[in-house]
């Protein structure tokens, strides 16, 4: 005999729609790079279009486009330099090897060049970098500017709080388009400059959003010794966080934003909720592990588009820190318990409709899908929540989100034959 584990995603998306539509509890999200191309694009008349291309390419998508920038010369030097990076190979971390390179070798030479020529090719890198992710939302509708219309849409104590390790500027974009304010750590308007003292701080009205770039952002340089935000998406040579940006932690302003990120999630009766994220960053994943460890009363729950057996960076995390919950496409691990997805009875005549949401299965013989991992399907399902009000199946005393140490019968302990 075998246990498994049974997840109801009607309970559970109750008690989501219940907490993000109060307007009372202190929101996060953190935004990856699966974000972006949940936007397709007809690249020939680059309007939406459900079979088109994404509008920004994933990590993969974006090695193969820069590499394909890059010349034959500088190809054959980073083909040589894959060799030497152990762990993950992309665009950054071939990107941190080059700047390495350019630290330390001085006017020996690597592989035909010296630490000039690879500071120059690293310029190189985030130009091609910065020509793949310097796009523009498309007019009309899409995640972003329904992400934006949840955030307005709520009267909230707290302003909710957008983390991200994406360098585009479609957040800005869409904040601007919805005339919606928010803070990116900036302040002035001749050359706005990164100001750390005000990222610290919450005296911000809760009507203004804040938008906190992790690997910093297209736009972003260093005049006189100060980063400002040029509003330039040309300018591209603060896109990534070299290995100086984590190995000075004085480095500003990726210290501030990672430190930014670490308070909010040691405040008490916090929600991070994440989309698009592969969990590979190990900075970024330090600092989660290190805060649900701190902190039991925040809970992070992660949206993931594949199934459970192909998140394994997210779940193992979730399985060591019950205060963080995977909701993958064919089950989830909620309170530290694995398990697969099975809707239970609906709780009222409405809820069939909600279930649609985030639910889909074509028929009761075919096991159904979990759809919030894809980020235009959660930023629907945020939107829709200032549509329809539903009155939560759960009592507000049972909240699943941030109280690990109680479980329910929402976890059904199932016996099969082995």
């Amino acid at each position: 005999m075998t246990t498994s584990s049974i997840h109801n995603p009607d309970r559970y998306m109750a008690d989501l729609r219940q907490v993000l539509s109060q307007g009372r509890k202190r929101i996060g999200l953190l935004i990856g790079a699966g974000a972006p191309t949940a936007i397709r694009i007809d690249s020939s008349t680059q309007l939406v279009a459900d079979d088109g291309d994404p509008l920004i390419p994933d990590i993969a998508g974006l090695t193969s486009a820069v590499f394909s920038d890059l010349t034959e010369d500088d190809r054959t030097v980073i083909d040589h330099l894959i060799h030497d990076i152990d762990g993950i190979i992309n665009v950054e971390t071939i990107l941190t090897r080059v700047r390495q390179l350019a630290q330390v070798i001085g006017k020996s030479t690597i592989h035909c060049l010296d630490a000039r020529s690879y500071e120059n090719l690293g310029r190189r890198i985030c130009q091609a970098i910065g020509r793949h992710v310097s796009r523009n939302l498309p007019t009309g509708s899409n995640p972003y500017t329904e992400l934006v219309a949840w955030i307005c849409g709520t009267r909230r104590v707290h302003s909710v709080e957008i983390f991200t390790p994406n360098y585009d500027l479609l957040f800005e974009q869409a904040f601007e388009r919805a005339r919606v304010p928010y803070f990116d750590g900036f302040t002035g308007s001749h050359l706005p400059f990164f100001d750390p003292a005000s990222v610290s701080s919450d005296d911000l009205p809760s009507r203004w959003s804040k938008l906190w770039k992790l690997h910093g952002s297209l736009g972003w340089n260093v005049v006189d010794g100060q980063v400002v935000r040029l509003g330039d998406s040309e300018a591209t040579e603060l896109i990534y966080p070299d290995h100086l940006k984590y190995d000075r932690v004085t480095r500003l302003p990726y210290s501030a934003l990672f430190e930014r990120l670490r308070q909010f999630l040691t405040t008490p009766d916090t929600l991070l909720l994440c989309s698009g994220f592969s969990f590979l960053d190990s900075h970024i994943c330090a600092v989660l592990d290190e805060s649900l460890a701190a902190n039991n009363h925040t809970a992070v729950v992660a949206f993931q588009y594949c199934s459970l057996n192909d998140e394994g960076p997210a779940i193992q995390l979730a399985l060591s820190r019950p205060n963080m919950s995977v909701y993958a496409r064919d089950g989830a691990v909620i309170n530290g318990v694995r398990g697969h997805w099975r809707p239970g009875e609906p709780e009222h005549h409405d809820w069939l409709d909600i279930r649609r949401t985030f639910w889909h299965s074509e028929s009761d013989t075919i096991a159904g899908q979990f759809l919030l991992g894809d980020f235009a399907m959660l930023a629907q399902f945020l939107a829709l929540i200032q549509a329809r009000q539903i009155e939560s199946p759960m009592s507000e005393d049972d909240d699943l989100l941030t109280s690990p140490d109680n479980p329910t019968d929402s976890s059904i302990q199932v016996q099969t034959n082995a």
